[in-house]
């Protein structure tokens, strides 16, 4: 059974989270883990509850353990096609081919922020798993990209981008996951992000 490292990239909206996560899968030949949030509020509309936010953050958790799960049996069901999909190693040099990475646009920490941002409270669930739940690296993703108008996308107003980003940079620093600040546009961010990652001492348990 193959050792699932996780990578979480995380910052507030329209900061190119999702494409780093594509650009990183692609260069270790693995799998990116996307945001449940677009889809669900794609289907449901974006005018969203706290509840919503719950539900949500439980189909995260969900589709995370599920990536996870797949890829520690070495094979992965793509979405809509029902066919298996067999992992190749990673190209990374880690210490053991037992090692596969994989990356998570999105965590229990986005979720947080979100709930109380718009709510001012953030449901216990959340809190609980951000304690249970174990990452091995945190991209921050800065706002120094241009904001992207989407049918999703909330905060245009730089210091509203800056607030968030200082939430999120506080949340960093007040935990002991090792992290680091993405900045710079999307070839430079792929590259901090990969110096990063190359860095780090992935030990297998």
């Amino acid at each position: 059974m193959q050792e699932v490292k996780k990578i979480v990239i995380l910052g507030p909206e329209s900061t190119g989270k999702s494409t780093l996560c594509k650009h990183l899968a692609d260069h270790y030949h693995t799998f990116w883990c996307p945001e449940y949030a677009r889809d669900y509020l794609l289907e449901h509309g974006k005018d969203y509850t706290y509840d919503d936010l719950l539900v949500i953050a439980k189909g995260q958790i969900n589709m995370e353990d599920e990536y996870v799960y797949s890829i520690q049996n070495s094979k992965f069901k793509i979405q809509n096609s029902g066919a298996n999909f067999h992992l190749q190693p990673s190209n990374l040099g880690l210490p053991t081919s037992n090692i596969q990475l994989l990356f998570i646009d999105t965590n229990m920490y986005v979720m947080k922020v979100w709930c109380e941002f718009v709510f001012g409270n953030c449901h216990q669930f959340i809190l609980n798993e951000i304690v249970k739940r174990k990452y091995d690296l945190y991209l921050l993703c800065n706002i120094d990209l241009p904001w992207v108008k989407d049918e999703l996308r909330e905060y245009p107003d730089l210091k509203v981008r800056e607030q968030l980003y200082h939430i999120y940079k506080d949340l960093m620093i007040n935990q002991d996951v090792p992290w680091i600040d993405i900045h710079g546009n999307h070839a430079q961010r792929k590259q901090i992000a990969i110096e990063a990652i190359d860095n780090l001492s992935f030990e297998s348990s």
